[in-house]
């Protein structure tokens, strides 16, 4: 099992809520934790703040970053640590600025969750944080409308056992099953579930995010990280972790995603060559293969030879 290893420092005080992660193959794309506009930090792989993308939209509090097939960037408004808010929000940034709010409704009462993740087709998946290790995974019922709401439906629960990798602001269990970010792979093979303490991967086959989370998940300790929230997959593969507060380690860790690949199917053999050579072959063997005029020649000579040895048995 690969471990997590040290990448760079995220030193800028203006991310030190580092809450969600996207990645390309350029640059590292974080939001905070919370906030009062639609902001998306752009970073180079070496930690250090290179721009940022802001659009107008004031957020309630934003756990998760996602990014579309198309570039656009889809903020988690859905963080509701008191259970108070009727609605929760997806927010569309494109790297222009542009936004749009799609506010969402549950169908089953009020939930904190702070995992988004986008399937190959653009399809959003919420994930709830929950302290009992069982997270509920909603989409939407319907196409995305704006401003909305659109309905959620609640497709399925992924249930965690508790470990004993250290870190995270929860002491005790608590913190190793509580959910708090979620990540897909860019060529959608692997799907990604973190907790403050072990990042979880799925294999996904066909674009199927219900059955992935269906299946048993590979377990990555990311051990020792103060408030873990934030979790990417890269364009290779490498999967990155996260921490809030200022002088923590983005950390990678190396061919996450081949964890949990298919096995490639068994190559066929190849047929064997046929020689030029052979073994001398018993007559019945080899008379198949003989010319069809020359079977016919030696067929009709040797009753041609009987006949004439018959009759001249008879003469004597």
């Amino acid at each position: 099992m690969p471990e997590p290893v040290p990448v760079c420092t995220i030193t800028d005080p203006e991310v030190a809520e580092l809450s969600g992660l996207v990645a390309d193959d350029e640059h590292w794309y974080a939001i905070n934790d919370g906030g009062t506009a639609a902001t998306v930090f752009v970073l180079g792989k070496d930690c250090q703040v290179q721009d940022t993308i802001t659009g107008p939209v004031d957020p309630y509090d934003v756990e998760d970053l996602a990014l579309g097939p198309d570039g656009t960037f889809w903020l988690s408004d859905t963080g509701d640590n008191d259970a108070d808010r009727d609605t929760v929000a997806l927010i569309s940034l494109t790297p222009a600025g542009e936004t749009a709010l799609y506010r969402l409704t549950y169908p089953d009462g009020k939930h904190d969750a702070e995992a988004l993740l986008l399937d190959g087709a653009g399809t959003p998946y919420l994930i709830t944080k929950s302290p009992l290790g069982t997270a509920d995974v909603y989409r939407p019922a319907a196409p995305l409308a704006s401003p909305g709401p659109t309905p959620l439906q609640h497709v399925l629960t992924v249930r965690l056992s508790s470990t004993d990798t250290p870190g995270g602001p929860v002491p005790g269990i608590v913190g190793s099953v509580t959910v708090t970010g979620a990540a897909a792979s860019q060529d959608g093979t692997a799907i990604a579930l973190r907790t403050y303490t072990d990042a979880y991967l799925f294999p996904v086959k066909d674009d199927d995010v219900v059955g992935a989370f269906s299946g048993k998940p590979v377990r990555v300790p990311l051990p020792n990280e103060a408030q873990g929230e934030a979790i990417a997959f890269q364009p290779d593969g490498s999967l990155l972790s996260a921490s809030e507060g200022v002088g923590q380690p983005v950390r990678s860790v190396a061919g996450a995603a081949r964890l949990v690949a298919p096995e490639p199917p068994p190559e066929k053999p190849e047929p064997e060559a046929a020689s030029n050579v052979s073994e001398s072959p018993a007559a019945e063997e080899s008379l198949p293969y003989l010319p069809a005029a020359v079977v016919t020649i030696v067929v009709v000579a040797g009753v041609y030879l009987l006949f004439r040895w018959l009759r001249r048995r008879k003469s004597y």
